[in-house]
């Protein structure tokens, strides 16, 4: 199981949104970069950066950012947040070395885009599916769907998703431990690759969600505030 420690740009800060609710926000480290190499010095050879900024206004704020990582660090990222047309997919995967897009808000709104981007780039594309009460919720969270998690997954799965990343939103930032169920349920009845996301909150917690048979999983606020041993963490899955 891959380990994505997180890093959430707000404002070119890294940050992490309680429930995903932008007036609740903790600034963590005013340096992402440094906060990166932090993470590859612990080990990790994967990294998760979500452009906050973007993923409410659809517009790409803290690109440069990313860019950076991902070009000076030589981690793997991960990245999400308003990634709504094939330019700006483009630019990350082929211009900026990005490893893999997560799709959230477009894969809900815009399905020609989406097709469009799995026949072009599927093992570089992960799906967000950001849930709350079992509905998928979009524009940075702000928004339900109407769709339920599952249904939602398959017919991504239908159109060519190979991945997807599966936020709990209720359990975002609060530390009580993940949606094991929910997790399982996905990786059961839709065979895709699931890389889970929201309330790891103990190293114990990183070790339970992985008996769910996801492939990975996000880890944040469980970091900067030490509730995870990251380095330790990482020698051990």
């Amino acid at each position: 199981m891959i380990i994505y420690p997180a890093i959430d740009l707000l404002g070119g800060k890294c940050v992490r949104l309680r429930q995903g609710k932008y007036d609740q926000v903790t600034v963590y480290n005013d340096d992402p970069m440094e906060q990166a190499q932090r993470f590859k010095d612990a080990g990790a050879e994967w990294i998760h950066v979500v452009d906050l900024d973007a993923a409410r206004s659809g517009i790409p704020t803290n690109h440069e950012i990313i860019k950076e990582i991902s070009i000076k660090t030589g981690l793997k990222v991960d990245t999400g947040g308003g990634i709504r047309n094939m330019d700006t997919l483009r630019r990350w995967i082929e211009d900026y070395g990005v490893q893999r897009c997560v799709i959230g808000t477009s894969a809900i709104k815009d399905r020609k885009f989406t097709e469009e981007a799995l026949k072009r780039y599927a093992d570089k594309i992960a799906i967000g599916i950001d849930a709350k009460g079992g509905e998928v919720a979009v524009d940075g969270w702000t928004e339900g769907s109407g769709v339920t998690a599952v249904d939602f997954a398959k017919t991504m799965k239908s159109i060519g998703a190979q991945a997807i990343v599966f936020t709990d939103i209720a359990r975002d930032g609060m530390l009580t431990g993940p949606a094991f169920d929910s997790t399982k349920e996905l990786v059961d009845r839709t065979g895709l690759k699931v890389t889970a996301s929201g309330g790891i909150g103990s190293d114990e917690d990183i070790m339970y969600i992985k008996g769910s048979g996801c492939e990975g999983v996000i880890v944040g606020k469980a970091i900067y505030e030490g509730k995870v041993d990251l380095k330790k963490c990482l020698q051990s899955v």
